[in-house]
């Protein structure tokens, strides 16, 4: 006991939004400290041992670009950990960054999970942090994380919902006293969006482009909702037909196209979960509305979309792609919340 009580005053505690596009480090008493994409690049020596050579922004700009012996992962995939061993690699890299290398420190973490993950897919995230050097594990779902972020008083006797679209996941869920009323977690989020813009671009003109080419797409012209005056973007690929590097310009108006389905998709999810909501929270949702959050919260006119399909209010937080892991630092500091709010496993 006197030695976890030592360990606690060395340790720095930090919450861990550890998504499929970027992971979030944030460090209590000093806020967000690393935010990069969860890439890590590994190359393979001659007698076939992996070591790592990059990780986070670095790694993301070799994505597509490597040669034969290096490869870029991404070990997050549809929120979940696809590859255990290099989780723990990119988790100890972010602590360790964040401690400036001090390894002697073990500290407690919160990790924000899905809402929809498994028992098997908790324990992978736990072992991996165990491995990474964490002291004490909690892990909370994403949408409460969300909702404490946002600044939702998740605690009172009242409905609040809360839709995240993140890099693999779009969690849908309503809050009240602490709790996950109900919740929908489907795996349509930011990355199917980015297939979609690849499928589309490849099926209409036979031009071949990259992950990061359609991520772009999405993030500069990428809209939901028709325009009167569309935005184009030159897209630079490979001919399918002649093998020869083209450029081409497409539209917003092709973009909202390639991402009809998947935003369907999220809607029809939103529909789904309001169906299941007991009626009182219900009211309470039609004064308050909808907050958005996640990386997809920043596509052009989604809530101009969402307040139409469902005649609710939407409110986008001012950073949404902070505010899960600012809902999980908040945590740290409040014993009861960290109790109250944090999933067994």
């Amino acid at each position: 006991m006197v030695f976890d009580s030592l360990w606690g005053l060395f340790s720095t505690d930090l919450a861990i939004d550890l998504g499929t596009a970027n992971t979030v480090v944030y460090v209590k008493g000093k806020g967000i400290v690393s935010s990069e994409p969860s890439v890590v690049a590994i190359q393979r020596d001659s007698r076939g041992e992996k070591h790592v050579l990059a990780v986070g922004r670095e790694a993301k700009e070799m994505l597509g670009r490597t040669p034969g012996n290096i490869f870029a992962i991404r070990p997050m995939k549809d929120g979940v950990i696809a590859d255990f061993e290099i989780t723990g690699e990119m988790l100890r890299y972010f602590i360790a960054k964040v401690h400036n290398r001090k390894t002697l420190l073990r500290p407690r973490v919160v990790i924000s999970v899905p809402s929809g993950i498994t028992p098997v897919e908790k324990r992978a995230v736990r072992e991996s942090a165990q491995s990474a050097g964490a002291r004490e594990i909690y892990l909370i779902e994403e949408p409460m994380a969300a909702a404490i972020g946002a600044g939702l008083p998740i605690t009172e006797a009242s409905g609040n919902m809360v839709v995240d679209i993140g890099g693999g996941t779009t969690e849908v869920a309503v809050i009240s006293l602490s709790g996950i009323v109900t919740s929908q977690s489907i795996r349509v989020a930011g990355d199917k969006m980015d297939e979609a813009i690849v499928q589309y671009v490849k099926r209409k003109y036979n031009l071949l482009i990259g992950e990061r080419t359609a991520e772009l797409i999405k993030i500069n012209v990428g809209t939901v909702y028709p325009e009167e005056n569309p935005q184009t973007i030159e897209v630079k690929g490979r001919d399918l037909v002649t093998g020869i590097p083209k450029t081409l310009e497409i539209n917003s108006e092709e973009v909202r196209e390639a991402l009809a389905e998947s935003i369907n998709t999220i809607i029809d999810t939103v529909r789904i979960t309001l169906e299941g909501t007991p009626p009182e929270l219900s009211a309470d949702i039609v004064d308050k509305g909808i907050v958005l959050v996640g990386g997809g919260a920043l596509l052009k006119n989604l809530d101009i979309l969402l307040r139409e399909v469902t005649s609710l209010p939407i409110t986008i937080v001012d950073d949404p792609l902070s505010s899960i892991v600012l809902g999980a630092g908040m945590v740290l500091d409040n014993e009861k919340l960290l109790r109250t709010v944090t999933v067994q496993y």
